[in-house]
């Protein structure tokens, strides 16, 4: 048999940056740039989706979504400096959509005939929920009890949970495209093209720009494009929806936006708080735990770096929780989970430098105070936006199954485990998700409407389901006899701090706060 080229390897070669090496500032700075435009797709389409339903107007729209970049750039900032110090975007989350449906659904709420009254207060009545759910996730990360729980997973848990946490994604992909594929589609052939087939071409030094930029230049030239349509009358006896897909100039944010507007706590007045909707927001949080957990995993693979130790995973949803705390007091109407689509980011450039993050928290907060140039960022048509995540979330995806590696896929038990987890992690979301919608409040329909939710949110997710089958199935069938085959001699050093030397490196918090905070 020839010999095998290619065995099993903890961390990824042929990465060009490393979590602690830094690119040049030139080129540290436009990679920021590009992972902030990135992140604004998401950013940009829960409050348009949200406020909306809310009560609110143009002018409230774009000042949440001001408030959500702002908190979301706090955010990072904190995990990339005090958190897992990986280099992962922080921000807005469609998890919380289920809840929060449920709260403006609210027969209370919906009794206020005026829409701002109606807006303010069911933005306080979100903000007060909240405020609540993130002590659940403070706890379990700070006590360490997610760091304990963490331990039982294996490789072959954890490759159907960090792979649903980029297939989970799949209807925010090509789904979204199709809404206006003349803009959509050229942007997603024009990636690929750039990023893959013409990634060595360097036209300037030695500098690969088609690899390094692709989102840049790629989103520049077809929202150029999109401009030219949409000036020349291409949508103009269009449908609606189209013309909301395509054109750029419906998102009505540059007009409403102020020139310059700092989001502080407590700017729609102080919170309200109600049991049933603190309940039904914990599920969000649950399961932003989960999704985060598996995209702190594929993180640091694709930063070069050790699997989180669980010490530091644990740091990492603690501070995690602080964010949806800010969430709460800011007013964000959602709460916060890591960008998938930043992490797809690393791997899809080869930088998986922790310099660039925190420099794109600083262009996330400085946008989000001036609010017209931020707005024109935020205008660009989502399907653009589309496009790329059928790159970035497909390799989030590869990422978690390149997991598999560590075990023994020879054998019936893991390819039980993981192909009834996979199929689970799809199946039993698509089932919740086509009965969900803000009237029929989805498959769970009892009298407790907190109730509804907090199962409907739960089983809505792709990665906890998979999380639920792989990791259940992983620690109760023949365990003691399949320890190797299951990966764990891989991963078992990770399990401390001290385990590997690495961690160290990667891990340690700056400004020798470790004296303060020894690791565990």
């Amino acid at each position: 048999m020839a010999d095998i080229t290619h065995p099993p390897m903890e961390q990824l070669q042929d990465l060009e940056y490393c979590i602690d090496s830094n690119p040049p500032w030139g080129e540290t700075i436009l990679l920021a740039f590009q992972n902030y435009i990135l992140m604004l797709g998401t950013n940009v389409m829960i409050p348009s989706l949200i406020v909306p339903a809310m009560g609110g107007d143009n002018g409230d729209k774009a000042r949440v979504i001001q408030t959500l970049l702002f908190v979301a750039g706090l955010n990072t900032l904190l995990q990339a400096l005090f958190g897992t110090r990986l280099p992962a975007v922080v921000g807005g989350s469609f998890t919380y959509v289920i809840p929060i449906a449920y709260i403006v659904g609210d027969s209370s709420l919906q009794r206020i005939t005026d829409n701002h009254e109606r807006f303010l207060h069911t933005m306080r009545a979100i903000q007060g929920a909240l405020i609540v759910a993130s002590s659940i996730q403070i706890i379990l990360g700070y006590s360490q009890v997610w760091g304990l729980l963490s331990r039982f997973f294996s490789p072959l848990g954890m490759a159907p949970v960090v792979g649903l946490v980029g297939l989970g994604l799949f209807q925010r992909g090509f789904p979204v495209l199709g809404e206006c594929v003349e803009i959509g589609l050229p942007m997603l052939i024009l990636i690929i093209g750039l990023s893959q087939y013409l990634k060595h071409v360097k036209p300037f030094r030695d500098l690969p720009i088609f690899e390094r930029f692709p989102v840049l230049i790629c989103v520049t030239i077809v929202w150029i494009y999109s401009v030219i349509l949409t000036a020349s009358g291409a949508y103009r006896n269009k449908p609606i929806k189209t013309q909301l897909s395509c054109r750029t100039d419906q998102a009505n944010l540059i007009t409403t936006a102020p020139w310059f507007k700092f989001p502080y706590p407590l700017q729609w007045g102080p919170p309200t708080f109600s049991a049933g909707h603190s309940f039904a927001m914990m599920a969000a949080v649950l399961v932003s735990m989960v999704e985060s957990t598996g995209a702190y995993k594929a993180a640091s693979r694709l930063a070069i770096a050790t699997p989180p130790p669980a010490y530091v995973l644990s740091r990492g949803i603690g501070w995690q929780g602080i964010g949806v705390l800010l969430n709460g007091l800011f007013g964000t109407s959602t709460g916060a989970t890591v960008a998938v689509e930043n992490v797809g980011l690393l791997g899809l450039t080869r930088v998986g430098s922790r310099r660039v993050v925190q420099i794109s928290a600083g262009f996330m907060i400085f946008f989000s105070t001036l609010g017209k140039f931020g707005a024109v960022f935020a205008s660009i048509p989502i399907p653009i936006f589309a496009a790329i995540y059928c790159v970035l979330f497909g390799l989030v995806a590869s990422v978690g199954l390149s997991f598999l590696q560590f075990t023994n896929m020879n054998s019936m038990r893991n390819l039980i485990i993981t192909g009834l987890s996979l199929f689970l992690g799809l199946s039993i979301p698509q089932l919740f998700n086509e009965y969900w919608n803000p009237a029929r409040r989805g498959l769970v329909h009892t009298n407790a409407g907190w109730f509804n939710a907090f199962l409907n949110t739960i089983f809505s997710s792709p990665a906890t389901v998979a999380l639920i089958v792989a990791v259940f199935l992983d620690n109760t069938l023949e365990v003691e006899k399949s320890k190797k085959d299951r990966g764990m001699p891989w991963w078992v050093k990770f399990r401390t701090f001290r385990g590997d030397n690495r961690n160290e490196e990667f891990y340690t918090l700056p400004f020798n706060l470790n004296r303060f905070f020894p690791p565990t």
